[in-house]
């Protein structure tokens, strides 16, 4: 998105990923939740349109899950810089660990108010893409499901501009293009997220992936045959999906459970937060337990090894568990019984692996 700004001339941005779209005043980008550059790769029939010339990749931050690139997306900082650093993490004031994605807190308890407890913009204060934009004199507009409009996450990260509410692929198009169109230079963001869905209740491999790859490749042909001629239009995905095999249930494994006071992230990125002084014995324990199909680290060496990007806050620390747990294979933490619905889920993403940090860049004028 900075190189995105920096095509349209907003003053200190730079193109960092070479865009260059000389001649382009209005710019439309279609994020894809769950399209991994090697599955879209991998599907050449399906996806004819996205996969042909002049399509690239992009690394996508830690964890590779849509609250965290969303969030980096929507700032252009990485999580360590935004906060948004998991799928379920810890906020100050609150016994249990907030879901970024829906606003609210996780698990059983008291009903609270999180969007006035952990108000967004205070979550997240810095200045976002759409915000900067904005300011520039730049006709903003965000297409992307009604449930989106206010929720937590895009007043914090993807805040700015309008928003015009899509019900379905078409709507999306038609959105999309008429945005596009708008003041003398215009960004567009839109967002579907059906493909990411699909994959972890069927599976990555599976046949109705495969179908719903074919709907969206149609979906951003058309989108493409509606670009004005001074427009451009970026594709691009939030991370990738892998199917897991042998998952480890936390819930069952009373090694994983010693020293644990909260378990967040999610499968394929766990945050374990340790009860005081257990650090070190925890990350003893889960190496042993989950040997050479996992990396366990402590927060400070995730931080070091600069996972959740180059500098990270004393607030995103904060939100960091003590210990990080992460596949390198085709396994997971799950949780059966505090995580039921989640813990039957086909496909899943949040590691540092290929399939799930590479995301494709698709570039049409």
């Amino acid at each position: 998105m900075p190189s995105v700004l920096a095509v349209l001339g907003v003053p200190g941005e730079t193109d960092r990923v070479g865009l260059g779209l000389a001649g382009i005043d209005r710019v439309c980008v279609l994020l894809v939740d769950g399209m991994g550059a090697d599955l879209l790769a991998a599907h050449p029939d399906e996806a004819p349109f996205l996969t042909g010339a002049a399509s690239r990749t992009l690394t996508a931050g830690f964890p590779s899950t849509t609250a965290a690139s969303l969030g980096s997306l929507g700032t252009g900082v990485p999580p360590g810089e935004h906060g948004v650093v998991g799928y379920l993490l810890a906020v100050p004031g609150q016994k249990r660990l907030m879901n970024p994605l829906k606003w609210r807190l996780h698990g059983q308890g008291p009903h609270v108010d999180l969007l006035k407890e952990v108000v967004p913009e205070e979550f997240q204060p810095g200045p976002t893409i759409f915000e900067r934009a904005v300011d520039a004199g730049i006709a903003v507009t965000r297409v992307c499901p009604p449930y989106q409009a206010q929720s937590g996450l895009t007043r914090a990260a993807l805040r700015g501009g309008n928003f015009r509410p899509n019900f379905s692929m078409g709507d999306l198009v038609d959105g999309a293009a008429k945005a596009m169109r708008e003041g003398s230079k215009s960004l567009v963001y839109a967002y579907h997220g059906e493909l990411d869905l699909t994959g972890h209740a069927r599976g990555p491999n599976s046949d109705a992936w495969a179908l719903e790859l074919a709907q969206v490749d149609s979906m951003a042909r058309l989108l493409a045959d509606r670009l004005p001629p001074d427009g451009a239009l970026i594709v691009t995905a939030d991370h990738g999906m892998v199917e897991i095999v042998e998952p480890v249930d936390f819930d069952s494994e009373s090694v994983l459970q010693h020293g644990v006071a909260r378990l967040g992230g999610e499968p394929r990125a766990r945050h374990a937060y340790t009860t005081d002084g257990a650090t070190h014995d925890v990350v003893q324990a889960w190496r042993s337990e989950l040997g050479n199909e996992f990396m366990v680290v402590s927060r400070d060496d995730a931080v070091s090894r600069g996972w959740f990007g180059p500098s990270v806050t004393t607030r995103s620390a904060d939100r960091i568990g003590d210990v990080i747990a992460v596949p390198t294979g085709s396994s997971a933490v799950i949780r059966s019984g505090a995580e039921p619905l989640q813990s039957r889920m086909i496909g899943h993403h949040g590691s540092l692996t290929q399939a799930e940090m590479l995301v494709p860049l698709r570039v049409v004028t």
